[in-house]
């Protein structure tokens, strides 16, 4: 699946959850939490078959599993569990909420996510993903978001003016997506920028 379709799907189900209320900050951070748990699972099972920590009974096939406010009550037990974990995984989960009340939409965005394999798609593509659904968010609401996005094609033409070199300190204060310093990486390994000494 390319990124496009991804976005589509994703931000459609944003804006339904928006009719109920739950804000495009919410709704992104839920995503993330969901897709964050989906990996670990996916790098769990072959074959990759790492151990990523998450503890029995509160990994992603328990949410798969469950329906109603079965679900619901699961998932804020779930996001507590993992904020009280030690290492990366309780720092991602501390002070996480729930902010879908709705167990059929909650059950929804789960399936969603679940119908995407993560961990093949490539780091560029879910950046990708990611500005795809800030970009749509400036364009909906004309504010928020649009005060820091910068297309795409604008941050290329931008690094591509500066000529980054390597060994010297590259700054993005901004840093809202990492996308400057990913199309500094990009520029940096592109053997056409180089010359020999």
């Amino acid at each position: 699946m390319t990124t496009a379709p991804i976005v589509s799907k994703v931000w459609s189900f944003c804006t339904t959850l928006r009719d109920d209320g739950v804000g495009y900050g919410d709704y992104l951070e839920q995503l993330t939490y969901l897709i964050f748990l989906k990996m670990a699972d996916e790098y769990s099972r072959l074959p990759y078959n790492r151990d990523v920590g998450i503890p029995a009974g509160y990994d992603w096939s328990s949410l798969t599993t469950r329906r109603g406010a079965e679900l619901e009550g699961h998932y804020v037990l779930l996001l507590r569990k993992l904020g009280e974990q030690r290492g990366m995984l309780g720092q991602i989960f501390t002070k996480a909420q729930n902010k879908i009340t709705d167990p059929a939409k909650l059950f929804r965005l789960i399936a969603m996510v679940d119908g995407t394999q993560w961990v093949t798609l490539e780091a560029d593509v879910k950046g990708d993903i990611y500005e795809g659904l800030l970009e749509r968010n400036a364009e909906d609401t004309k504010s928020g978001a649009g005060q820091y996005f910068t297309p795409r094609a604008l941050i290329r033409a931008m690094v591509n003016c500066v000529r980054p070199e390597s060994g010297k300190t590259i700054a993005d204060p901004a840093c809202a997506t990492g996308g400057f310093f990913l199309a500094a990486h990009e520029f940096l390994t592109n053997p056409e920028h180089h010359t020999l000494d």
